[in-house]
Parts: C-alpha cells; structure tokens; sequence
C-alpha cells in the first residue's frame, strides 16, 4: 500500500528542495550502489535497487513530482487511481537512463544507453619500433631509413572489403547498429541489455563477395621503407612520432602513428649528461707541472686548450658551447674535460736519480697537500 512506502525524497537522500541536477545525480550514486549486477545474490539490494528507480521515476518527472508533493504516494501509486508509474515494475521498466550510469561496467550498457557505430571511421593502431645511432648522430641529428612492417588499406577494394563492383550488405537483424537488445526477465522486471549481432558479428554490414586480395577485411600486409628525421640533440631512450605513418585506419579512418625509441650506442670517448659531454684526457707529469698546449677531442673535431703550470691531477676545464644541442634548438651545453696525470714507468737510472734530486729541491715530504692530509689523519 501506498502508506507503507518510504518518502521519496528520503529513498534518494536529498531534500524536498532539491534541483534537477541533485535528485539526477542523487539517483545515479544509489543506483550504481545497489544495482544488482554489482550485488549478485543480495535480495536487500535487489529491493533497495527497485526502490530508488521507483522514486526517481517520480522525482524526474515534474507533473508527478508536483502530484507527490502535493498528495504524497496517493497522488502517483496507481492503487489510488492517480497514473503511477506506466505498467510498474512487473510489466517491464525503461532502463535507457542505466545505459549511460553503467555501460562503462558492461560494455555495451542498457537498452537506450550510447552505442558505438561499428561503421564510423577508426584510427589505425600506432606501431612501435627502436633503432640504434652513434653519439654524434644524436648530437647533430641524422636521416636515417627505416623498414615497417604494417597494414594499408587495400588498393583493390579500397578499405570496403567487398570484390569490385559489389557492395555490402545492411545487417537485417541491427539494422547496421552491430548490437541487438536482449531482453532478460527479473523479478524486478524485464531488463533490456546490448549484445553483439550475430549474424554479421557485431560489424554492422554482411559482405557476400569478399574481395579476394583482403579476403574482406579492407586492409593488406605490407612492408614499408620510411624517412625518419632524428632531431639534434635526442637523448637514449628518448621516443620520436611520425604522424600517420602507422597502421591504416577503418571506415576511412585516420592512420595511426609511427612511434620511434631511439637507443644512442656509446662512445670511446665521451659520456653525456643533458646537454654536456664529458671526457677525460691524460697528460704528462712535465706538463702539468709547467703547463702546456694541449689538443683536446671534441664532438666537433679537435680544439686547442691551453694548460696552465701546476695544474693537479683530477681538474676539469670547460669548453662553452662544445656540448650537446638543446632538442628545442636554444643553444648549445658545454664539455667538460678531466685531465688525470700519467705516471711514467721503466724509467732507467739516470731519469730516477734526476726525479730524486728534483724531490730534494722541491722538499716533497713537506708537500703543504702532505702536511693536511696527517694532520687530518691525526685527528
């Protein structure tokens, strides 16, 4: 009886001053709480699932939510001749609002809800693929030919699939749609669910002459030589796009992209880190200690440094505008050079008693480096 169902208002959790918008979204939160497919076996749910499409039927309705609101349950429950609700529960209900709440849970939704046209144009997948350049390649950036492996939509059918001069097929059973409405008996009432057609496989269309280079499908397998532009200044594991450059699309659909990760091979000499290279360079003990004219490695070629006297082993200069190019093209980083001395060996008798009265002149084991270091020992 009317006098024994819960107010409305309270079923959805809002006011009796609630807009549209709340009671709507009010509505899509209890639903999607107690839907039954989301509480299988739950009979509570199953009532409360009932109940809140029952107060929302009202409340989304302006004529019957002013009859409620003025009459309560009496001026809506057919019981008291006042319309109600078109049939109620048992004589099936329009779920087309559920297809929207829940088709993301059910691929496909509701009866009603949004369908997708297995017809409308599609974008081809991106293909991925790596290939491998030298540091400098990285550095200035190259061209390098590339062979992809990909489907193009065929030349004979031109993407229709069907033999030449032939066309297809209007599904009879989707009328084009791909999905047919399956109708499920509950007892909360006949729900309406989506399917894939089956007679044309959820493609929307039957093609009774494939075209014989595609077997219908629209689309060949074929392999591709490409012109990739690797830009100055790419860093290893780093990912270039070619637009359109990767498998067709369907229904004249754009092509998917070509997706190139670039693996930079390493370098005898040079190392990066952003846009600075580093390098090492060895140099004798006279020229550090004098200071000398040196020809250093570049990504450019060789260039002169020069050295100054008493330089230690372990110092790094900077060379500006030596290093990598930025990718955006805003200049250029530095290299920095580490220059390490090299200890002379097999010196013969003449070159050790030389080195021993150069010691003696210069005091070594009263060094000032000497001198911190034992008394940091000390400490």
């Amino acid at each position: 009886m009317a006098e024994q169902k819960r107010d409305y208002y309270e079923v959805l959790g809002v006011s009796r001053g609630a807009s549209e918008d709340e009671i709507k979204k009010a509505y899509k939160k209890m639903a999607r709480k107690y839907h039954p497919d989301l509480n299988p076996g739950d009979k509570s749910a199953e009532e409360k699932f009932k109940e809140v499409n029952e107060a929302y039927e009202v409340l989304s309705d302006a004529d019957k939510k002013a009859r409620y609101d003025q009459y309560g349950h009496a001026g809506v429950d057919p019981n008291f001749g006042a319309g109600g609700f078109g049939g109620g529960f048992d004589g099936g209900f329009d779920f087309g609002d559920l297809g929207d709440i829940f088709g993301s849970f059910f691929g496909g939704g509701f009866g009603g809800g949004r369908r997708t046209n297995p017809n409308a144009p599609q974008r081809g997948e991106s293909i991925r693929m790596s290939i491998a350049i030298s540091f400098e390649e990285a550095a200035f950036g190259c061209e390098k030919e590339v062979t992809v492996e990909r489907y193009e939509t065929c030349d004979t059918c031109h993407g229709s699939g069907c033999a030449p001069g032939t066309s297809p097929e209007v599904c009879p059973d989707c009328h084009g749609t791909g999905t047919v409405q399956v109708r499920r008996q509950t007892p909360m009432g006949v729900f309406a669910t989506s399917a894939p057609c089956a007679k044309c496989g959820g493609k929307g269309r039957i093609i009774h002459q494939p075209c014989k280079d595609c077997r219908g499908s629209g689309m060949v397998w074929k392999k591709k030589t490409i012109q990739a532009s690797i830009p100055a200044g790419i860093d290893n594991g780093q990912t270039i796009s070619i637009r359109g450059q990767g498998n067709a699309g369907k229904n004249g659909g754009p092509a998917g992209d070509l997706l190139i990760t670039i693996t930079v091979r390493p370098h005898e000499l040079f190392r990066r880190e952003g846009t600075s290279v580093l390098c090492e360079a060895p140099i004798t003990f006279t020229q550090a200690v004098l200071g000398a004219e040196l020809e250093i490695p570049t990504i450019d070629g060789k260039v002169k440094y020069t050295l100054p006297e008493g330089t230690q082993s372990g110092t790094t200069f900077r060379l500006k505008g030596k290093g990598i190019p930025s990718i955006n093209g805003r200049g250029r980083g530095d290299q920095y050079v580490t220059v390490y001395i090299e200890t002379p060996k097999n010196l013969n008798k003449e070159q050790k008693e030389a080195l021993r009265k150069f010691a003696e002149t210069m005091g070594e084991s009263e060094t000032q480096g000497r001198k911190d270091f034992f008394k940091k020992f000390k400490k």
